[in-house]
C-alpha cells in the first residue's frame, strides 16, 4: 500500500496560494496575507514577522515547520524602473515571490 508523501513542493504551494489571497479575501475568515501593509511601514516595526506568524496561524503545515523554515525578505527590484521592493517568503529553502500566484 503506498501512502501519499507532502514535499516541499506542496508546502511552497500552499503559501503561494495563501499569497495569492488577500486577507479576509474570504468571506467570514481572516486568512491571507497583509502584503501591501508592511510595504508602508519601518522594517523595526517587525510587521514581516507578524506576517510570517500570520501564514503559520493560516497554513497549520507551516506552523508545523521547525522555527527558521519560513523567512521574508525585503529585496530592491533592479529591474524595475523606479524604486521598488519585492517581497520574497522564503520556505524551506525556495523563494515564492509575494505578488506571483
Amino acid at each position: 500500500m503506498a501512502s501519499d508523501k507532502i514535499t516541499g513542493n506542496d508546502v511552497q504551494a500552499m503559501v503561494r496560494h495563501w499569497l495569492g489571497c488577500p486577507a479576509g479575501g474570504y468571506l467570514g475568515s481572516d486568512y491571507g496575507h497583509d502584503i501591501p501593509g508592511i510595504l508602508q511601514t519601518p522594517l523595526a516595526a517587525g510587521l514581516a514577522d507578524g506576517q510570517v506568524q500570520k501564514c503559520r496561524i493560516d497554513v497549520p503545515l507551516v506552523g508545523a515547520l521547525p522555527s527558521g523554515a519560513v523567512n521574508v525578505y525585503a529585496l530592491n527590484d533592479l529591474n524595475a524602473l523606479a524604486d521598488r521592493m519585492r517581497i520574497v517568503f522564503e520556505v524551506h529553502g525556495a523563494l515564492v515571490e509575494a505578488g506571483q500566484a
